[in-house]
């Protein structure tokens, strides 16, 4: 996948077939979204993913708490799908400063070759977000490209949105993030070195040390499966600051793995989580914590058989 970043000049050659939108989770509404343009990918046009970096939210300070996907992660998640080529066009003043007619025209048309375009309903693009759907089907007659804008996905009775699903991560609700997201929740980064205090107790964990802007759910322990080089490892992971031994205050995602010992440090890994077990605690003394995690771990195996 080609990733556009950090630049504002840029052509595609070939005709394209755009979404546009943030992409804050990549939602069972944003898979539809996508789905439009990996259908035109099967008849011949590139499939391009336009958003913006920073999102409109974080640049005009809108937004509260972190993201549901950092930048990372969604670049992986849209290469997986066959998404040709990522943009991610920068925001500033003078970017967001652009009148939407002119939007369509020198960079939908004139470096992005559009020749289909798919967005919500709520799409909104150009200076103080005037550009919209409307814009576009009036555009596009003129200017030959074809427009689809995509019904909103509901679960129940409430839409599938980006902040419906922030709502029930904060709230440690990892079975109704599934079913929004069409995925567990994750982490996705590179293994890196804790304290070792799981090794020295017997229980050797792996770290994975969560950016500033992702969200985390309420911190304890949750459990867990691990993606390593294609396998998939059943596992118990704590979210949190380790307040029995730390007090550095800095937030790790530390999985436990099942059957296990392999030295993966610098490796990239995905820590998906799929329950919440009980909240973090600060216990008296490391025996407590030890006996803890040992009930932790033998629950979490029995969870795992069942699941199996």
């Amino acid at each position: 996948m080609q990733i556009i970043h950090d630049t504002t000049e840029f052509h595609i050659k070939e005709k394209t077939a755009a979404a546009i939108g943030k992409f804050d989770g990549i939602h069972k509404g944003h898979e539809k979204l996508l789905s439009c343009i990996l259908r035109r990918k099967e008849q011949g046009m590139k499939a391009v993913v336009f958003t913006f970096h920073p999102s409109a939210a974080v640049f005009f300070g809108q937004t509260a708490g972190g993201e549901l996907t950092t930048r990372e992660e969604k670049r992986s998640y849209f290469e997986k799908l066959g998404v040709d080529v990522l943009i991610e066009f920068p925001l500033n003043a003078q970017t967001a400063a652009t009148l939407p007619e002119d939007f369509v025209r020198e960079i939908l048309i004139g470096k992005m070759n559009v020749g289909f375009i798919a967005a919500g309903e709520d799409l909104s693009f150009g200076f103080r977000g005037r550009g919209n759907q409307k814009l576009l089907r009036e555009m596009s007659g003129e200017l030959g490209f074809q427009v689809q804008i995509i019904d909103k996905v509901f679960c129940g009775d409430r839409e599938i949105s980006s902040t419906y699903v922030r709502e029930m991560v904060e709230k440690g609700d990892m079975l109704k993030v599934k079913e929004l997201l069409g995925r567990y929740y994750s982490f996705e980064g590179q293994v890196e070195q804790g304290n070792r205090l799981g090794r020295r107790l017997g229980m050797p964990t792996i770290n994975l040390y969560p950016r500033e802007e992702k969200l985390l759910p309420p911190r304890g322990v949750y459990y867990s499966k691990l993606l390593f080089e294609g396998c998939t490892y059943p596992g118990i992971t704590n979210i949190g600051m380790k307040p029995t031994v730390n007090d550095n205050h800095i937030v790790s995602v530390e999985t436990y793995l099942y059957d296990f010992d392999r030295d993966i440090y610098g490796k990239k890994i995905v820590t998906e989580l799929l329950q919440f077990k009980r909240p973090e605690h600060k216990f008296q003394d490391v025996e407590h914590l030890k006996a803890q995690m040992q009930r932790d771990i033998e629950e979490g195996r029995r969870f795992h058989e069942l699941d199996m």
